[in-house]
């Protein structure tokens, strides 16, 4: 599976990642733990999942956090995380 992080500002796209992980887990488990990745390569808290998050990523297999996910002020509009590609 790979994870593309985004961190968007002013429509901008200011810094990205992916994140790939080949390991046996479950999606859920692949998902957090690439978000775990990202928000450290970023330098971030890592954001809570509310249930718009949640209900978006199942259709969509993205979201976006914005700063009502985040405990820290941010110096951005949003962080976007999207599934580019799934395992098998």
């Amino acid at each position: 599976m790979r994870i593309w992080g985004k961190i968007w500002k002013d429509n901008h796209l200011v810094r990205d990642t992916v994140v790939e992980n080949t390991s046996e887990d479950s999606r859920t488990k692949k998902v957090l733990d690439a978000l775990h990745e990202i928000c450290v390569e970023f330098d971030l808290g890592v954001p809570i999942w509310l249930d718009a998050n949640i209900r978006e990523f199942q259709r969509r297999a993205r979201t976006r956090f914005g700063r009502d996910c985040f405990v820290e002020a941010l110096d951005f509009d949003y962080l976007e995380i999207h599934v580019i590609e799934e395992d098998g």
